[in-house]
């Protein structure tokens, strides 16, 4: 367990990492400092008492971080302050109020189809290597190429180069959400110190930028003029957002906003591999409903969010369930009893913070997997999935696929 992002062998998601008891899933580093919380209705009620259980902790590191590590972050003057999912009153509603704006249902919607032009242009791509016999990984070359431009799109807020965006995400989330030791998080560090420096430059680029042309974007016919014809980070500091809590809703956007919608579709694309429904997705007819149902069965088990925390405000009761003032929570949302249940109501969180990409996550991983089953129908996974997993995230490493040999 001292991998940070710790690898497991699993098949389907009823056996990703995280689908059963959460605190066997950490080392005692972790378990020590939080409690852990798996009754779907104590979740719940948790999420739904916003002012007695706060998002404080959130968005901070899962342990405590070594002096030199401090140090580094300290020198570049790194600072992320509360916003959005670790935000709570007026703030929190000024932000999300915002941001919202750039998530509605009618904008998201519109994606479907530019979606799935860049799913079909990546599987064009990979066809011709496939057919001559060479090996594919699905989760970089198609998973994960999507969701950044979508947000992007949608946003009107840049990218880095996709390589980099690649490995500042996943430094970060393994620096934020992992147990990594003092080594290897200076190395996060300076991962961490490198992006937080790119947003810099990003937050004053979008703030000085003019408005966009209506339907000018990167993704052809995506629905693209901005609401009020303003990129997200400045219709933040119009709502006079301060510019440190812009960079640091962008600093998890851009992480989460991308790579964990990446994930849930890595999940989806060796989940219906494995268990023998890719045919079902592929068909012209069907394969879009078959392929909503993969998303929503993985959602269920094995979300790549499959846990979020909470601080205890007060000492409180839920059910017949004391909290002590000060109790670092984990929450379940995905797996156990809901996955048992087959219940992905809680996947992306309830009440106040409920994620606003929800709806974003679940269509871009539904039409991902519809036109890439539909693209590349001979495919086989070439091994069992080994999964990584985080304090609150989780995803197969690869998806590691070939032609299917003729029977």
């Amino acid at each position: 367990m001292s991998c940070p992002f710790a690898p497991t062998q699993a098949t389907v998601p009823s056996t990703a990492p995280l689908a059963t008891r959460l605190a066997d899933a950490f080392p005692e580093q972790v378990t020590t400092r939080h409690r852990f919380v798996e009754d779907p209705y104590t979740v719940r009620e948790i999420l739904r008492r916003a002012a007695d259980f706060v998002p404080d902790n959130a968005l901070k590191t899962v342990i405590p971080l070594a002096s030199p590590t401090l140090r580094r972050l300290a020198a570049a003057r790194f600072s992320l302050p509360p916003v959005l999912a670790s935000a709570s009153g007026p703030e929190h509603r000024t932000v999300r109020r915002v941001a919202a704006r750039f998530f509605s249902p009618a904008r998201v919607a519109a994606q479907a189809e530019p979606v799935a032009a860049l799913v079909r242009s990546a599987c064009a791509g990979i066809l011709p290597r496939l057919t001559a016999g060479e090996e594919i990984d699905l989760a970089q070359e198609v998973a994960g190429i999507v969701p950044p431009v979508v947000v992007s799109t949608l946003t009107g807020v840049p990218n880095p180069p996709h390589a980099q965006l690649k490995r500042w995400s996943r430094d970060s989330l393994e620096l934020f959400w992992g147990w990594p030791d003092s080594a290897r998080q200076l190395e996060l560090a300076s991962s961490a110190v490198d992006f937080h420096a790119w947003l810099d430059e990003a937050v004053e680029h979008c703030l000085e930028e003019p408005s966009p042309h209506p339907g000018s974007g990167p993704v052809p016919g995506a629905v693209v003029g901005l609401p009020g014809g303003q990129n997200l980070f400045q219709a933040l500091d119009t709502a006079d957002v301060d510019r440190d809590r812009i960079r640091s809703l962008g600093y998890f956007l851009v992480i989460a906003g991308q790579e964990t919608t990446a994930m849930l579709a890595q999940t989806v694309l060796g989940t219906a591999l494995v268990d023998g429904v890719w045919a079902d997705c592929a068909d012209p007819s069907t394969g879009l409903e078959s392929s909503r149902a993969v998303v929503t069965s993985v959602l269920a088990q094995a979300s790549s969010v499959p846990t979020w925390r909470r601080v205890v405000v007060a000492d409180t009761r839920v059910g017949d369930e004391d909290f002590t003032a000060g109790e670092h929570l984990v929450l379940r949302l995905s797996g156990g009893e809901l996955g048992e249940a087959g219940d992905a109501s809680l996947a992306f969180g309830f009440g106040l913070h409920r994620c606003l990409g929800a709806g974003l996550a679940e269509l871009e991983a539904t039409v991902i997997l519809h036109e890439c089953a539909k693209a590349l129908p001979l495919i086989e996974l070439l091994s069992v999935p080994d999964w990584g997993h985080l304090l609150s995230f989780q995803a197969p490493h690869a998806l590691p696929v070939r032609t299917r040999s003729a029977a």
